[in-house]
């Protein structure tokens, strides 16, 4: 089963840290100077929030965890049917963690990434083989600009 993707650039971690902890009547699943992620069950999405020198705050990409590889493939495929532009990243390192990816960008510009995690990495890592897909200037964290 699928989980939605929601990366958010904040200005100040721990204030939205505990913001978003009381709404989602859950503390992060993954907590670090810089980043946290809430895994989510209700609803089902992967939230994340990070603090990059220079970022606008607000939303900077939108994506969709696959559960195995099958299903990121699919979910390729069906990229690749929208007549979109699409890139492939095997391997990246991101956000602390090791995934395959596929970036596209939606009509309004806004970025999404497809993605299955393979492991964790101990590094943000923002892995710049990105760029390849056109993303506007303010996205960010680990998603191509």
């Amino acid at each position: 089963m699928k989980r939605l993707h929601i990366h958010v650039a904040v200005h100040d971690l721990q204030q939205s840290i505990r913001f978003y902890s009381a709404l989602f009547a859950a503390e992060p699943a993954v907590k670090k100077h810089d980043y946290a992620k809430w895994m989510l069950d209700d609803p089902r999405v992967n939230f994340a929030i990070s603090t990059r020198p220079g970022r606008t705050a607000g939303i900077d990409h939108l994506g969709i965890q696959a559960e195995n590889g099958a299903e990121l493939e699919e979910l390729g495929v069906r990229l690749a049917q929208a007549d979109v532009a699409l890139t492939a990243q095997k391997g990246a390192s991101c956000c602390y963690a090791k995934s395959d990816k596929y970036w596209t960008l939606d009509p309004q510009g806004i970025a999404w990434e497809s993605f299955h995690t393979l492991d964790s990495v101990p590094v943000y890592g923002e892995d710049r083989r990105s760029r390849v897909v056109p993303v506007r200037e303010t996205a960010g964290a680990c998603c191509p600009k």
